[in-house]
């Protein structure tokens, strides 16, 4: 960035710090409700493999990321979830989590409880917000 004389600290703070990309979110204006049903479905695809992945005890980070990094993207298509939507901001924070690991690491036995715990929590909160959604 020094080279083309560019100023984008919140951009250096999200790709070199944060090792994640801004979302980009999606507003669903276009009303297609094909696109809302194959994204929620998804949705629920993305969660069970890695809620699968963990269980069968899978703790290498190139193992896991891919799963987390699939699931992150289809909580980001979601149209009108909230800016701080508990299962985007969880599954988020281990995708940074791992994004500052090397991908021949391991995640500790203490690690992969919390990960199976927090994926679990968020898939519930996104079956809530599913059912609130009318």
């Amino acid at each position: 960035m020094r080279l083309y004389q560019m100023d984008c600290p919140r951009a250096t703070q999200r790709l070199l710090t944060m090792g994640v990309p801004e979302r980009m979110r999606s507003s669903g204006d276009d009303g297609s409700h094909h696109y809302i049903t194959v994204t929620v479905a998804e949705t629920v695809q993305y969660f069970i493999t890695a809620m699968d992945a963990v269980k069968l005890e899978q703790r290498a980070v190139d193992e896991l990321q891919p799963y987390l990094i699939d699931l992150m993207d289809a909580l980001t298509r979601l149209p009108d979830t909230p800016n701080e939507f508990e299962p985007q901001t969880k599954v988020d924070a281990w995708v940074q989590k791992l994004n500052s690991l090397r991908a021949v690491d391991i995640i500790s036995e203490e690690d992969a409880r919390q990960l199976a715990h927090d994926l679990e929590a968020a898939y519930a909160e996104f079956q809530r917000y599913l059912k609130r959604k009318k």
